[in-house]
């Protein structure tokens, strides 16, 4: 079930990278944290517990997934993993590789900015993103389909 009016129902919430009948994982257009990720629930629902145990371990295990995929291509200081909701109240999770060099570290990339990012760093880190893509496919297609 989709819900007019919210943009996680009605567009794709970033560059797609894998869709199921349950869930999609997309890469955020952030310029400032490239590898940054979200699990998107297809159906609009709003919290986790909406969901039945069975679909509340798919979404937990794909998070887990794209964090698995992002600390072995990026290799970051932290993931921050993030369910807000409160702008689109649309399940979903930001799955964020970390550096301490980024723009916002140690503060949450909502947070304050800290200092302006080194372009090379940022270009290295986008250099990996192909090689994401393909990890985060592999580790999701592990996920048992029952």
């Amino acid at each position: 079930m989709k819900r007019p009016g919210c943009e996680l129902c009605e567009t794709e919430g970033g560059q797609l990278l894998l869709s199921n009948e349950w869930l999609r994982v997309v890469l955020v257009d952030d310029a400032d944290f490239p590898g940054f990720a979200r699990v998107i629930w297809n159906d609009h629902v709003r919290e986790m517990t909406d969901l039945d145990a069975d679909s509340q371990q798919r979404v937990l295990w794909t998070v887990l997934a794209v964090e698995r995929a992002q600390r072995a291509v990026l290799a970051p200081a932290k993931v921050n993993l993030a369910s807000l909701g409160n702008v689109t109240p649309h399940l979903h999770w930001h799955v964020v590789p970390r550096f301490a060099d980024d723009s916002h570290f140690p503060q949450p990339i909502w947070g304050q900015r800290q200092r302006t990012s080194s372009l090379l760093a940022l270009a290295d880190r986008r250099s990996g993103l192909e090689r994401l893509r393909r990890r985060i496919a592999e580790e999701v297609s592990r996920i048992p389909r029952r």
